[in-house]
C-alpha cells in the first residue's frame, strides 16, 4: 500500500498542507518540521518529486556551480552551502566548470532545464552579466563578482587581504617579493591588481605571474619566475599555488622561510601541519556559503528586493614560513 502525505500528517498530527509546507521551505516552526520529519522516516513516505515540481513550476532544489572542485576552497564552500541549504529544507544540484566556459553554459542550461528555486554560481571569468538576463531564476554569486553589480554577491575583500599579505611580508624585511595568481577568474585578477597596488605604495617592484589553478600550471608558473626574478618571498592567490609553491621549493632544495618566504590564500588543515606552517589568509568559508544561501532564499521569496553584495574580510595566519 502507497503511503502518501494523508498518512504523514497523520502520524505528525498535523494538517496535509502543513506538510507540504513542512517538506518545501514554507512557514512552519522548527518543533512542526522536526515532528514531520520524523514521521517520514517513520512511514517511509517518499515524496513525488517530479508531480510537485510540475504543480509548482520549483524543485526545492538549489544549483551550486563552482569553478573547480578540486581546489579546497570550492570543496568547503559546497559543503557549507549544502549545510545551509539541508537546514532551510532544499536540496543541492552540484555542478563543476573547471574553469571552462562552454561546460559553464551547458550547467547554466541545466539548472534552468531542472527547474531548480535558485542557484549559486561561482562563474568564470569568460562570463558575461548579459548571459544571465534570461535566468528566470535567482541567481547569488559567491567569490566572484560580475561587472555590472545587477546580482546579488558575496565576495571576499581581496584588496584588504592582499594588502595584508605584503604588509606582513615587508615588515619582515622582504623586499623582493613575486606574486603567482589564477589567470581565469575575477578574483585572482583582484589579487593580482591588489598586489601591484600595494607593492607600489610601499615602493617596491612588484614581480607578477599568471596561471590556471592548478598543481601542475602552478609549478610550471613558479619555476619560471623562480629563476627569472630569484624573489625573496612569495605570495600565492589560491590554495593550490601554496602547494605547488612549497613542493617546488623541496624539489629544488630551497629553504622555506631562509631562501624563500611563502604566503598565500586558504587555512588548509595541512598548512599548519607542515614544518614550518604556512602563512595563510584564512577565508569565512562557513560565512559564504550562509550569508549565498540566505540571499538566495530571500530573493526567492521577494524577486524585487534591492540588490546586495556581502563583502566578508579574511584573518591573516601568520606562520613560520614567513618568519
Amino acid at each position: 500500500m502507497a503511503i502518501g502525505i494523508k498518512d504523514v500528517a497523520r502520524a505528525a498530527g498535523v494538517a496535509p498542507s502543513t506538510v507540504s509546507r513542512a517538506l518545501g521551505t514554507g512557514p512552519v516552526s522548527a518543533d512542526v518540521r522536526r515532528r514531520v520529519q520524523e514521521a517520514v522516516a517513520a512511514t517511509g513516505y517518499r515524496p513525488n518529486m517530479s508531480a510537485r515540481r510540475l504543480r509548482s513550476q520549483r524543485s526545492m532544489t538549489v544549483g551550486l556551480v563552482v569553478a573547480d572542485i578540486r581546489n579546497p576552497f570550492f570543496t568547503q564552500l559546497s559543503r557549507a552551502v549544502e549545510d545551509a541549504a539541508y537546514r532551510a529544507g532544499m536540496r543541492v544540484f552540484l555542478c563543476n566548470t573547471d574553469e571552462d566556459p562552454t561546460r559553464e553554459a551547458m550547467y547554466l542550461d541545466l539548472m534552468a532545464d531542472e527547474r531548480v528555486s535558485g542557484l549559486i554560481l561561482a562563474p568564470t571569468r569568460a562570463l558575461k552579466s548579459q548571459a544571465l538576463a534570461g535566468f528566470q531564476v535567482p541567481v547569488v554569486l559567491v567569490d566572484r563578482p560580475l561587472p555590472g553589480g545587477r546580482r546579488d554577491a558575496v565576495v571576499l575583500d581581496n584588496r584588504g587581504a592582499t594588502a595584508m599579505l605584503v604588509d606582513h611580508l615587508v615588515a619582515s624585511g622582504r623586499s623582493r617579493i613575486a606574486g603567482l595568481f589564477g589567470a581565469t577568474s575575477a578574483t585572482g585578477i583582484e589579487r593580482r591588481d591588489a598586489f601591484q597596488a600595494q607593492m607600489q605604495a610601499h615602493g617596491l617592484a612588484p614581480v607578477i605571474a599568471m596561471a590556471p589553478p592548478s598543481l601542475d600550471a602552478g609549478r610550471a608558473a613558479l619555476a619560471d619566475l623562480m629563476a627569472g626574478a630569484d624573489p625573496q618571498a612569495m605570495i600565492l592567490s589560491n590554495g593550490l599555488f601554496v602547494g605547488a609553491a612549497l613542493r617546488h621549493a623541496r624539489e629544488t632544495g630551497l629553504s622555506v622561510p631562509r631562501d624563500i618566504a611563502l604566503a598565500g590564500f586558504d587555512d588548509e588543515p595541512w598548512t599548519s601541519l607542515v614544518e614550518p606552517g604556512i602563512t595563510v589568509i584564512r577565508q569565512p568559508v562557513e560565512a559564504f556559503g550562509r550569508e549565498a544561501m540566505q540571499m538566495l532564499l530571500a530573493r526567492i521569496a521577494n524577486p524585487d528586493l534591492p540588490t546586495r553584495s556581502v563583502v566578508l574580510s579574511g584573518e591573516l595566519v601568520a606562520r613560520g614560513s614567513t618568519a
